[in-house]
């Protein structure tokens, strides 16, 4: 076992609550138009989320491409950078997806 490190629990917590937010930002009365997706921005910030604070020889697919010594000594120590690229990622694309929601506005009852 590998120990859990200080930054885990709040690039978890941030995580969750970055993706339940830009989730909820889908959920929509079906009358009203909706631009597209963010271009994969909350798939891809959940995927590095998950990556960077699971257990780096937990991690299947890491073990599975660069093996265990390597999942320590290669994949462990870049962690960090990618809870910061995941969080990143989360955030840009919630703030991405409120403008467009705010500036993309449908008033009910407007003329068309």
């Amino acid at each position: 076992m590998t120990p859990v490190l200080w930054w885990n629990y709040p690039v978890w917590a941030l995580s969750a609550i970055l993706t339940g937010a830009l989730v909820a930002t889908y959920v929509r009365d079906p009358a009203i138009e909706v631009p597209p997706t963010q271009g994969g921005k909350t798939f891809a910030g959940s995927m590095l989320s998950l990556f960077a604070v699971g257990c780096p020889i937990c991690n299947k697919l890491v073990v599975m491409a660069i093996g265990v010594s390597g999942a320590l000594n290669w994949f462990a120590p870049i962690q960090p950078v990618l809870a910061i690229a995941s969080l990143g990622l989360l955030a840009y694309a919630l703030w991405a997806r409120r403008r467009t929601a705010a500036a993309c506005r449908v008033r009910l009852g407007a003329p068309a």
